[in-house]
């Protein structure tokens, strides 16, 4: 097939393309030339999708579908639609489109943030939910349902990670000593593969398999505490974790995701966040590997040099050292009391 890849050079499009070259697939990429390198193999062309001029170097072409796995602003992913370019069009999205995770199981008709197929503006993170929301509107208005799939991504890791979240705990665990830990070690998590995520987006692609899906695990597929000793196991660290009330870290002001990374407190607000439906994936095809395998291949791209290059307007994730230390001894002098 003859594919053109918005993007393809950073995390989510980077494993679409490698997949995608090793299936044989003709693969052209269309970017800026800023987030990183192009693939060896692909075609590479440069624009800027954010204008109607920038799309100059696609004019004339043809492919047999669009992939675009970063689209964060409604109206160029419209832009790229209208460009008549493919009779095909893939867009990855992610599951915070829906409005609520007051209960598990939350599945693909669920109530989604009012998004705006046209909204245009700077890529604003902030407004995830409602900018991929309007960007999936965007696709379902200009392809309708049978020739687009939109995948619903969940919490992506995996090598060349421009998110954060595991490779700061691999980093920290790798540190080692006393690590300050979140909550339940027993609290379940879903973590989906980027390559797991490219795999089904290419199977639908080829299927020319139109549809909206969930792509996360069916159900929590590991738990914080294992994360940790998956962590712990990858680097060989003999860190020890150190699992803290949550009460205890909001009144020592630690921030929830932010400062401890995929630590979503528990409560009636986020009862479903982290068990979400993959039925429809699954269903389609979705396979996933061990989350062991994710961190161990994730913790030797960063030993081989690799390094989180975050989303233009992503703050970093994690606690400062001094401030884990200090709450840490405050734990230890309460449990003392």
């Amino acid at each position: 097939m003859r594919l053109l890849v918005i993007g393809g050079t950073a995390f989510v499009g980077r494993a679409i393309v490698a997949d995608a070259l090793a299936r044989g697939h003709k693969v052209t990429t269309f970017n800026r030339g800023l987030t990183g390198q192009d693939a060896d193999g692909v075609e590479a062309l440069r624009g800027d999708r954010s204008t109607d001029a920038g799309l100059r170097e696609l004019t004339g072409r043809s492919f047999d579908a669009v992939i675009d796995p970063g689209g964060l602003v409604p109206a160029h992913v419209l832009r790229t639609a209208r460009a008549e370019l493919a009779p095909f069009y893939a867009f990855v999205s992610t599951t915070a489109v829906y409005r609520s995770w007051t209960t598990a199981g939350t599945d693909e008709s669920a109530p989604t943030w009012p998004g705006v197929p046209d909204e245009d503006g700077d890529p604003d993170l902030a407004r995830l939910g409602v900018r991929k929301r309007g960007c999936e509107l965007a696709v379902e208005q200009t392809f309708g349902p049978d020739a687009a799939v939109i995948a619903r991504a969940g919490m992506i890791v995996g090598p060349h990670d421009n998110v954060g979240q595991l490779p700061w705990w691999l980093t920290r665990i790798a540190q080692g000593g006393r690590v300050l830990a979140p909550g339940d070690p027993d609290r379940g998590l879903q973590l989906i593969d980027v390559r797991d995520l490219s795999a089904f987006v290419l199977d639908q692609v080829e299927a020319r398999a139109g549809g909206i899906h969930n792509v996360v695990p069916d159900e929590p597929n590991t738990t914080m505490g294992h994360l940790v000793d998956d962590c712990a196991q990858a680097t060989g660290s003999t860190a020890e974790a150190v699992w803290v009330d949550e009460g205890f870290l909001f009144s020592q002001g630690v921030q929830p995701w932010a400062e401890l990374p995929l630590w979503i407190p528990d409560g009636p607000a986020t009862a479903g966040f982290w068990a979400v439906s993959g039925a429809s994936a699954k269903a389609a095809g979705l396979r996933t590997r061990p989350v062991a395998e994710s961190v161990r291949d994730t913790w030797e791209w960063l030993r081989s040099g690799g390094e989180v290059r975050l989303t233009p307007g992503a703050a970093p994730f994690g606690i400062a050292g001094e401030k884990e230390q200090q709450v840490l001894t405050a734990w230890d002098a309460r449990s003392v009391v």
